[in-house]
């Protein structure tokens, strides 16, 4: 069971970011302000609001034994507060005063990371509060940011929809290009990692635009390069996906959504628990407590949400890993999208539908997932299947396999944002958000100059074309008339 604990509703605007410490709980609004709360009762500290930063604050983060609170802005700067009273112990200014979309902390709290919207990231010294290093990380705006439980490494995501994995000398150790089509909007570690002799392996989640919230095993052998490999992509949220966080142990992770509803799935085997629906409008901000079964959501409905998980939810995790163990409902790769699948995984899959008189002719032809999702009549025959029934039977098994996957309705991202509707002529606004031109040009000539999708003012007016989103959806159109 996931019970609701109390609703916090002191923001004047939306609520854009909250994190807990071992016992305090802070939210960041685009009202300017910062809000504590003592995690005991959830009363309000005396010196709350926090009232420092000229814009709205984007991102907030805790140190980990929670004497500091950290949060950036529009106007450019990190804050340093602190926890226990609230004053101002540092304003670190970020290089070219670009504004900051995301902010973090090291696990051991000696870096502080400052991702910008003009591709930049500054890596401060936080005990000395010197700037160690401003370099240009990606073309495209940063707008997530995350530290390994090592404090050795950091990920960033960017508006472009790349990951890239750094260490701390902002070396680059692996890029993982349009780990999120139309873009990345958060990424986390999950706080706990393996080591296996010279080998540690680390759980990295990662949403986006796209809908999607993705599992990442980052693994790293003494003198070797860094392996990233998809180990989930979890599909049960129907809009773009803003905001995820590991629990404590984990085991869990949550997302929060434009479609208003918070996921929260079994970490391990990708499996969907729970989706809380009371949120008014788009879920922006989630986060896990590091003491307690705790939730805190937060939503463009100016509200943040605090929830319990029951100790029901764990064993019911274990007992669905027990269950997924047990039986064949949920192979490896049926977790993944089609288009993620390697050849491995198509022949895995050929053989649990009794196709294995099929698997040579497959390696032979190096058949991945997307290659599969592309097989028709011609394709089969082509491949040197002479039996009519089997290839009929193929057939129909990758028909009920993409119906599965996909459903009838078109994806998410495919509609436009204002309408709701499947775009003709997608353009990209200065927000970073695809809108059907018409519709966004009518928005404009409103009297509103403001994103639809985040409320803040838009720099230009100017609309880019956005090609590869026209494509992708006519080739949809095309295999859904097929």
């Amino acid at each position: 069971m996931v019970s609701l604990i109390c609703s916090l509703r002191h923001h004047t605007d939306e609520v854009s970011c909250c994190a807990f410490s071992p016992s305090l709980l802070a939210t960041g609004s685009g009202d300017k302000t910062l809000r504590i709360y003592n995690t005991a009762d959830f009363s309000e500290l005396p010196f709350s609001p926090l009232s420092g930063h000229d814009y709205g604050v984007h991102c907030c983060c805790f140190s980990s034994c929670g004497s500091h609170l950290l949060s950036c802005s529009t106007d450019g700067s990190t804050i340093v507060w602190s926890s226990e009273t609230g004053e101002v112990s540092a304003v670190l200014q970020h290089p070219g005063r670009s504004p900051l979309r995301v902010c973090a902390l090291a696990p051991d709290s000696s870096l502080l990371l400052a991702g910008a919207s003009d591709g930049t990231v500054a890596l401060w010294d936080l005990p000395s509060k010197t700037l160690r290093r401003c370099s240009a990380v990606s073309e495209a705006s940063v707008v997530a940011c995350c530290f390994s439980p090592c404090s050795q490494m950091f990920v960033t995501g960017c508006t472009n929809g790349d990951l890239r994995l750094w260490d701390v000398d902002i070396s680059l150790l692996h890029a993982e290009k349009d780990a999120h089509d139309l873009g990345v909007t958060c990424c986390n570690f999950a706080p706990q990692f393996k080591v296996d002799g010279c080998c540690v392996e680390f759980r990295l989640a990662s949403c986006g635009q796209d809908s999607r919230l993705k599992i990442w095993i980052v693994s790293q052998r003494e003198g070797a390069a860094c392996v990233v490999k998809l180990l989930h992509t979890l599909t049960s949220q129907s809009a773009p996906v803003l905001s995820c966080a590991f629990s404590s142990d984990g085991e869990l992770v949550v997302s929060g959504s434009v479609d208003k509803s918070v996921a929260i799935y079994d970490a391990s085997q990708g499996t969907l628990l729970h989706t809380l629906k009371q949120h008014d409008r788009y879920v922006t901000a989630v986060a896990m407590s590091p003491t307690m079964p705790w939730i805190a959501t937060g939503s463009m409905d100016r509200a943040v949400h605090v929830w319990r998980i029951g100790d029901g939810d764990i064993g019911a995790a274990a007992e669905s890993r027990q269950a997924v163990c047990q039986g064949r409902k949920l192979p490896g790769h049926s977790r993944l999208l089609l288009a993620d699948w390697s050849e491995e995984d198509v022949r895995t899959w050929l053989c649990e539908e009794g196709l294995e008189g099929l698997v040579s002719v497959f390696k032979a032809n190096n058949i991945d997932g997307p290659e599969l999702s592309q097989l028709d009549k011609e394709t089969a025959a082509e491949l040197g299947i002479e039996s009519v029934g089997l290839r009929g039977r193929l057939l129909r098994k990758i028909e009920a396999l993409r119906a599965e996957q996909s459903g009838s309705e078109a994806p998410d991202e495919f509609l436009c944002p204002i309408t709701r509707e499947l775009m003709k002529e997608p353009v990209i606004a200065a927000d970073g958000y695809s809108y059907e031109r018409e519709s966004i040009e009518s928005w404009i000539r409103g009297k509103n100059k403001t994103s639809p999708m985040t409320n803040l003012p838009l720099q230009t007016t100017l609309l880019t074309p956005n090609r590869s989103l026209k494509m992708a959806i006519a080739r949809w159109k095309s295999s859904s008339s097929v």
